[in-house]
């Protein structure tokens, strides 16, 4: 393929982007999303299956680097937009800590093979276009900007700038400053020099702003590891939040990819039984439909690729290979993946087209090879670009009528519980049913798309799930 005909391809030139500005965003993109091969592991392996057998270590970060590695190029070529895709948090743990305690590990990642495929017959039947078209344009935009508030307080959180106070103390506060209201830890002072020295860079326009914070600011952490010894906070709650950020003894590591294959569709359904695999399936699938739908909607908005109705570029296609994404995790044994919305730090590197997803997912694969050079980068680094990205998706709030109640209500919903929750989901469901319900009360039920109003019953079987799970069991 010639250099003009790639350009035409991925439309570079036409979304006013250049090849360096996709390399460098699909960099960025790669060390703010890198920890997951570190991560999904971690959360994966502490769990046991009904058998009381556990995942093993290495094939599970070989399987998860492999998957996202394939499954973001593939949305590179396929759709054509800069969003890479990896093992989803909190699906993750839902699958380790709920459902394979009810049968085998194989078992558990065939009920994820099944949600992608039903997924993927949404997508091919329009229904999944529909539903997303059917979102209000002023809605779509509160999602991207709830979602720059919880790619902040992530950043805060793994940088252990904010800190979750404990069970056990005496306060009705839920999260503090530090530890115990203190910025008293040298990653955490690394992270704040690392923040500011990026929002210089990004205020003064310096090209590459965000990557050369996030590599600055991991060349400050391990001076400050080499003369102070910190270690990992697992023993010592001074310490790094996941990354210890030293130069490793081993740079190429073999990678273990024993688990792919090892799933299996049918047995659940005699083990667990219907009911209970059902509400499992249901969950996982409203879990992937509306976080993609939500990250699509920010990362496009953030590098303002979306159209008059709030869509991005080719929303069939990336929703289709967000899909297949979903069950390839599945069969690899490393749970669902899905986009991540930490594809926004990307463009805000200036990353437009799949190009950057190229660039991402080759990463990736070869982070199976180069897992040890992976791990030098702390979150305390990487997390600096998603507190940046956060500020820039916060800016089209103005966007929002806020002398409109029946649609600035809603936004506000959607907004704050995003970050306040944890979860895009969360936010985007208590989005929708005020919305409905407000509409409807206030006379205006002809605004209501009637495809909403299926979708707000969804999520408040999806926000009910908990008495149900019980009453079933």
């Amino acid at each position: 393929m010639s250099t003009a005909s790639f350009d035409r391809f991925f439309e570079i030139t036409a979304r006013g982007s250049t090849l360096s500005r996709e390399i460098r965003g699909g960099v960025v993109t790669f060390f703010t999303m890198a920890y997951i091969v570190v991560l999904n592991p971690l959360i994966l392996a502490g769990g046991t299956d009904s058998t009381g057998a556990h995942l093993p270590l290495a094939a599970l970060a070989a399987g998860t680097a492999l998957v996202a590695g394939v499954m973001t190029i593939l949305m590179g070529v396929v759709a054509r937009f800069p969003l890479a895709l990896a093992a989803g948090l909190g699906v993750n743990a839902l699958v380790a800590y709920e459902i394979a305690p009810e049968m085998t590990w194989a078992d558990a990642m065939g009920l994820v093979v099944i949600e992608g495929v039903l997924i993927g017959i949404l997508v091919l039947t329009g229904l999944r276009t529909a539903v997303f078209r059917a979102v209000p344009t002023q809605l779509k935009t509160a999602i991207g900007v709830g979602i720059g508030l919880f790619l902040m307080i992530i950043g805060l959180v793994d940088a252990g700038f904010v800190h979750r106070v404990p069970d056990a103390a005496n306060t009705t506060v839920p999260v503090e400053l530090g530890l115990g209201g203190k910025l008293m830890t040298w990653p955490t002072l690394v992270f704040a020099i690392g923040l500011l020295f990026t929002l210089v860079l990004f205020v003064r326009k310096v090209k590459g702003a965000i990557l050369i914070g996030i590599l600055g600011t991991t060349v400050v952490a391990i001076i400050v590891e080499a003369i102070a010894k910190v270690g990992s906070s697992a023993t010592n709650p001074h310490g790094w939040s996941l990354n210890v950020p030293t130069l490793p003894d081993q740079i190429i590591d073999v990678p273990d990819l024993s688990l792919i294959g090892q799933f299996n569709v049918l047995d659940s359904w005699s083990s667990a039984g219907w009911l209970v695999v059902l509400m499992f399936i249901f969950t996982l699938l409203i879990t992937d439909f509306f976080d993609t739908m939500g990250t699509m909607v920010a990362v496009g908005q953030e590098g303002d690729l979306l159209d008059s109705e709030g869509m991005p570029p080719r929303t069939k296609e990336i929703l289709l290979v967000d899909s297949i994404a979903a069950a390839a995790g599945g069969a690899a044994s490393v749970s669902s993946n899905t986009s991540y919305v930490e594809s926004a730090s990307g463009v805000g590197e200036g990353a437009r087209t799949g190009v950057a997803s190229l660039v991402t997912g080759a990463l990736f694969l070869v982070a199976m090879f180069f897992a040890p050079l992976v791990k030098v980068v702390p979150f305390e680094a990487a997390s600096t670009a998603l507190v940046v990205v956060g500020f820039l998706m916060m800016t089209v709030v103005t966007q929002i009528d806020w002398s409109d109640y029946t649609i600035a209500v809603p936004a506000f919903l959607t907004v704050t519980l995003m970050p306040f929750t944890y979860s895009i989901s969360n936010g985007i469901g208590a989005g929708i049913i005020s919305y409905v319900v407000l509409k409807a009360a206030t006379g205006k039920a002809r605004e209501i798309h009637p495809i909403l109003y299926g979708v707000a019953a969804l999520f408040v079987l999806y926000f009910a799930r908990g008495p149900l799970e019980a009453w079933i069991a």
